[in-house]
């Protein structure tokens, strides 16, 4: 699975994503949503898989403020992570797509 380095305490740390869990949506934008578990250890849950305007991309978890506006409640803090976050998501999604497709070709 995905690696990244994380840095704490002054020390830096070499963690991974082990496993990713998705639940296909069938709406327009809302592709799919995700979780993905961290060295076997801690998960993110209700991480978005979008379509946009440029391609897909994923949105942290989040919850509305009073003002009606979304806030990440978890999300990385450097751009690395997120890419490593967003490339293993991706990856997850598109071998789901391929595999429901072969599903259906094999009935």
């Amino acid at each position: 699975m995905t690696k990244f380095i994380v840095k704490l305490k002054g020390r830096i740390r070499h963690v991974k994503i082990t496993d990713v869990r998705l639940r296909i949506k069938e709406e327009t934008k809302l592709k799919a949503i995700a979780s993905i578990t961290i060295d076997e250890c801690f998960v993110v849950h209700d991480i978005k898989v979008i379509d946009g305007k440029d391609g897909l991309f994923i949105s942290m978890p989040s919850k509305k403020t009073d003002d009606g506006k979304h806030k990440d409640i978890a999300h990385p803090i450097k751009t690395e992570t997120r890419e490593e976050i967003k490339k293993a998501v991706l990856e997850a999604y598109e071998k789901a797509l391929a595999d429901k497709a072969e599903a259906g070709d094999a009935e």
